[in-house]
């Protein structure tokens, strides 16, 4: 299960957990696709960025325009700052955080999108997207498709295990409550357990799972056009039990009864 933006202000306010992010996390094919979207872009904004792989290997590469990432949890910064302090890094959210026509392509990766678990903050976010894009900029990112059911595969007997800066094994797991979706939320528990600690870590999240159609609505309703959908990191079509939605959408030109 790739971690996202809902597990973030509670598990990794722990600096020694936020320190196993990359490594529960490794770079895949996802973060492939998004890196060739970051080379043509001019200027980028992540929002939700966590440790900032992805505006850290675009520089790293030799990416001379801008780079912020936008994240609410402290600690994952730390771990983003020591690695390139050369990229803008900043604490916060775009209910806080906003931008008026600055980039010409912003990025939330991860299904960091899925931890906007109401229409509201679904509605606030997309507004926000949109006023930090330059005309004809572009926001992209991904959801996992609810046809494809993602969370019945999130079981206790799934472990996933890393080792700590310190040397300390670390054993990962998800448990899905309520046995299962909820009006297309998901709730769940991320565990960490630690050899030699005194009693594991445990975080309750929440997921929500959108259509294709509840997210074109969203977008449009935010003033932003769905250019391209995708249902895998190989540019396949979205089909009914396709593991992602990958959207790309532009902001629309403003209209004079919507000058946005």
């Amino acid at each position: 299960m790739c971690h996202t933006a809902a597990v973030v202000d509670h598990v990794f306010a722990d600096l020694t957990l936020a320190a196993l992010y990359d490594h529960l996390n490794p770079w895949g094919p996802g973060d492939d696709f998004y890196l060739g979207l970051l080379r043509e872009a001019g200027s980028v904004l992540d929002v939700g960025c966590g440790t900032g792989q992805l505006l850290r290997r675009a520089r790293a590469e030799g990416h001379r325009g801008r780079l912020l990432g936008l994240d609410p949890a402290a600690a994952m910064l730390v771990q983003a700052r020591q690695a390139r302090p050369d990229v803008e890094w900043v604490l916060g959210d775009v209910r806080v955080r906003t931008w008026q026509q600055e980039f010409d392509l912003a990025v939330m990766t991860g299904h960091a999108f899925q931890a906007l678990v109401t229409d509201e903050e679904i509605r606030v976010c997309l507004r926000a997207v949109r006023a930090a894009l330059r005309d004809e900029g572009r926001f992209v990112f991904e959801t996992r498709n609810p046809g494809a059911r993602a969370w019945e595969r999130w079981t206790p007997d799934r472990v996933h295990e890393v080792t700590a800066a310190d040397g300390t094994p670390v054993r990962v797991w998800h448990e899905v409550r309520d046995d299962g979706p909820r009006e297309g939320r998901v709730r769940f528990t991320e565990t960490y357990a630690g050899e030699g600690w005194t009693t594991p870590k445990v975080c309750h999240g929440v997921l929500r799972f959108l259509d294709e159609e509840s997210l074109a609505g969203f977008l449009a309703e935010a003033g932003l056009t769905v250019e391209a959908q995708y249902g895998d990191w190989r540019r396949g079509p979205v089909t009914p039990t396709s593991p992602e939605i990958i959207t790309v959408a532009r902001r629309a030109p403003a209209s004079p009864a919507n000058p946005g």
